[in-house]
C-alpha cells in the first residue's frame, strides 16, 4: 500500500517510541523488534498522532526545519511507506 498525502497516520498499536540522545528507538512489542531512529525520523514520529495527515506532518516539519516543502514531500512519503512496511505505522483504517 502506498501512503497518500491525505492519509492520516498513526503508530501501530504495538509500537512505542522512546527518545534517547540524538534520536529515538521504536519497540514493536508483538515481535520484540527494536529500531533506532535518527533525528529526522524522531521528529516525524513525534508528529504522528492519528489525527494529522502526511501532508500536515510535512508542513509542520517544513516550519520546524525551515526546509522547502517540495524537498520534504518525496523524502517523507518514502519514510512513511518504509515505516508502514516495517509495521511501525498502522495501515489506514487498521
Amino acid at each position: 500500500m502506498e501512503v497518500a498525502f491525505e492519509t492520516v497516520l498513526r503508530l501501530a498499536d504495538d509500537a512505542s517510541v522512546q527518545h534517547v540522545g540524538d534520536g529515538a528507538v521504536v519497540l514493536l512489542a508483538r515481535s520484540g523488534q527494536l529500531f533506532t531512529c535518527n533525528g529526522t525520523t524522531e521528529a516525524f514520529l513525534d508528529k504522528v498522532d492519528g489525527a494529522r495527515s502526511l501532508d500536515q506532518i510535512v508542513g509542520l516539519l517544513c516550519a520546524e526545519f525551515e526546509v522547502d516543502k517540495d524537498t520534504l514531500d518525496e523524502d517523507m512519503a518514502a519514510l512513511a511507506n518504509d515505516l508502514l512496511s516495517q509495521g511501525i505505522l498502522a495501515a489506514p483504517g487498521a
